[in-house]
């Protein structure tokens, strides 16, 4: 599951006046209308039409003490009026997230003498000058500050290097139509990995090969002092490479075993979309403890980052396996195919993510699949992470009551992924696992209709395996979904979508009980369950008592999140406390899950001691229940369609 960035600035603020009109056309591009809209009347509209001449971006990665990049870059100009633009609306992020904030030091020059630069008075993302008579260059140079307080993105071992936070571009004209020279410099001896190809090399110095701006802002590069490159399609037509930087040597080391499952990640997903649209794909994988998680998609490669011990901790920490799977599977659903209002011809248009339940929740359903179909998760395991996912829309997910699975699209331009103090009630991006669970549902209804001939992989190659081998972006509205479907099986498609994805209280674990399988409750967590619990230091592992007293927390006590209308949230338990004491004894998770056991076979209610706000506070919790965890059970006699589905395809 894609984790946010850490550095989330807040969009540049909508001014009420009415010099603020909207200027919106259409274009055409690749087959597809957007609505382009610029915010400020000094910002010239993107054209099709080529810049003239060549960027050149510089960028001084050396600098690993203080976590500073430095930018150097020349762009061909004419005399006139010229404006550049700080990219905001950075494909995979879903909202206008560029960091903005972190960019310092801007100097501007032309023939050796200073530009006077101003930025936009409505959008903080543009920055105005008059190009001197007789200049033909146009030289920048700045700083990106990159975080120093967690989150990092460079340590004295490895870094992340996103060109959009490192570049400037002119507007006036679509990122493809602006051809860039890219290159950098890193400590001496740190080795990389990017979907950039490699021009020249000069020391620490690497040129990459031109390409469109589109492009050089869809290619990171990850590099480090530990570095590892390992070959995932031996003898294929494109190569794949899992590049991976880490912390230590020690963690570089794969089993044998390790390596034919991930092998089997790029060989499955191959065969389920019958295509692919790489000339070559790198994972840029980080294993790390001080860089900053990550999970980005991009055309050719993606950004993923783990601890530092995801191989060397591999029986215990199931839970990650499936991040590689579901950034993968992002070349084609989300880069290669793409929600329309999702395509833009700059970065610095606004997205529209109406259809994230297509682009990341199908994502999010093929992630689980191909981890399982290639061995990453055993069944039990796959089984055991969608029983956690199911068991959210059976007890956790109130705000369902309130506001539809399509509306959650509108989360991460909204709330920017920060914390959220109600998660159950206000929701959270549930296009993810809501949409999951969402096309579960459509693979069983397809199963049923044909008696077993036709599934969802008959619609995976039908709608992302076309165009085998194209780099272009294939754009695609819900009509093209549901005729797609129809393609696969006749059937009121548009309506069976509109239920779950528009509608109050979807019926998203139907896909459960179509597949043969149903959401049952024991006292006992699964072993998957268990590892979420076992490394509580991680933002994903949290001590779960949601589906029970309707609390999570982390190893501190700290309550992350209140289940909505749960016994804790009626007893008046606050996200944000911590639990002091549990029942008098002092706060540990095994002494909560002791209360609650105890509290099954008695009529006392369990007393929860909460420091909040500088004060403490007993909360008698009124709960009988006993613990509570997820499993997946058989139907009998019925088909079993969640065994057929896993199985890895010959």
């Amino acid at each position: 599951m894609p984790i946010a960035s850490p550095v989330r600035p807040q969009p540049a603020r909508r001014h009420a006046a009415v010099r603020l009109a909207l200027a919106v056309s259409l274009a055409l591009a690749g087959g597809s209308a957007y609505a382009q809209v610029s915010r400020s009347v000094q910002v010239p509209a993107p054209q099709d039409t080529p810049y003239p001449g060549t960027l050149a971006v510089h960028v001084d990665a050396s600098d690993t003490r203080q976590g500073i990049f430095r930018v150097h870059e020349t762009i061909p100009v004419e005399a006139g009026k010229l404006t550049l633009l700080y990219p905001e609306w950075i494909p995979g992020n879903h909202s206008p997230s560029g960091p903005v904030a972190m960019l310092a030091g801007l100097r501007l020059s032309a023939n050796g003498q200073p530009v006077a630069w101003k930025r936009d008075k409505y959008d903080v993302y543009a920055f105005h000058l008059d190009v001197p008579a007789g200049a033909t260059r146009l030289d920048a140079d700045f700083e990106y500050l990159s975080p120093r307080r967690g989150g990092y993105e460079m340590t004295d071992r490895m870094l992340m290097l996103e060109w959009d936070k490192l570049s400037l571009y002119p507007a006036g004209h679509y990122t493809r139509d602006i051809h860039v020279t890219p290159s950098v410099t890193l400590p001496q001896g740190w080795q990389f990995g990017s979907a950039l190809e490699t021009a020249s090399q000069a020391g620490a110095t690497t040129t990459f090969k031109p390409v469109g701006y589109n492009t050089l802002v869809d290619s990171p590069m990850y590099a480090g002092r530990y570095f590892r490159r390992v070959d995932l399609n031996p003898g294929g037509q494109a190569p794949v490479h899992l590049d991976v930087v880490a912390d230590a040597p020690k963690y570089l080391e794969m089993t044998p075993e390790q390596l034919k499952q991930h092998r089997a990640l790029v060989s499955q997903a191959v065969k389920l979309f019958g295509s692919h649209h790489y000339d070559h794909y790198d994972f840029l994988f980080s294993l790390s403890d001080e860089l900053a998680g990550n999970g980005l998609e991009h055309h050719q490669s993606s950004e993923d980052g783990m601890g530092a011990d995801y191989f060397t901790a591999w029986s215990g920490d199931a839970p990650n396996r499936d991040l590689l799977a579901h950034e993968y599977v992002h070349s084609w659903n989300g880069k290669f195919r793409r929600p329309a209002d999702l395509w833009t011809p700059d970065f610095n248009v606004p997205m529209g993510d109406s259809l994230l339940w297509v682009y990341e929740g199908q994502t999010q359903y093929w992630g689980f699949v191909l981890t399982a179909r290639a061995g990453l998760w055993t069944p039990a395991q796959f089984r055991d992470a969608l029983a956690m996912v199911a068991a959210n829309y059976d007890r956790n997910r109130a705000g369902l009551q309130w506001r539809t699975l399509e509306d959650t699209t509108n989360d991460a331009p909204a709330a920017h992924r920060s914390a959220l103090p109600y998660r159950s009630w206000q929701m959270s991006e549930d296009y993810y696992s809501g949409g999951q669970m969402l096309w579960l549902s459509v693979d069983a209804r397809l199963r049923q209709l044909s008696h077993g001939k036709k599934s969802l992989d008959d619609f995976a190659q039908a709608f992302f395996g076309v165009d085998n081998g194209s780099f272009v972006t294939k754009t695609y509205t819900f009509d093209d979904v549901v005729a797609a479907l129809d393609g696969v099986v006749k059937y009121d498609w548009a309506g069976f979508l509109r239920a779950r994805a528009d509608a109050l209280n979807p019926p998203l674990l139907d896909g459960l009980a179509a597949s043969g399988w149903k959401l049952v409750y024991t006292d006992t967590p699964s072993e998957y369950e268990k590892q979420y619990d076992s490394r509580p230091e991680s933002s994903r592992h949290m001590y779960n008592f949601a589906w029970s007293i309707g609390l999570t927390l982390a190893k501190s006590g700290e309550i992350n999140d209140v289940r909505w209308g749960g016994p804790a949230f009626k007893a008046g338990v606050s996200t944000g406390a911590t639990v002091v004491a549990v029942n008098g004894q002092a706060y540990s998770a095994d002494a909560l899950k002791e209360a609650i056991v105890a509290a099954k076979s008695g009529t006392a209610p369990i007393r929860l001691l909460l420091k909040y706000q500088g004060n403490l506070q007993t909360v008698p919790v009124d709960y009988h229940d006993g613990l509570q965890y997820p499993h997946l059970e058989r139907i009998a006699g019925t088909p079993d369609y969640l065994d057929e589905i896993i199985a890895a395809r010959k």
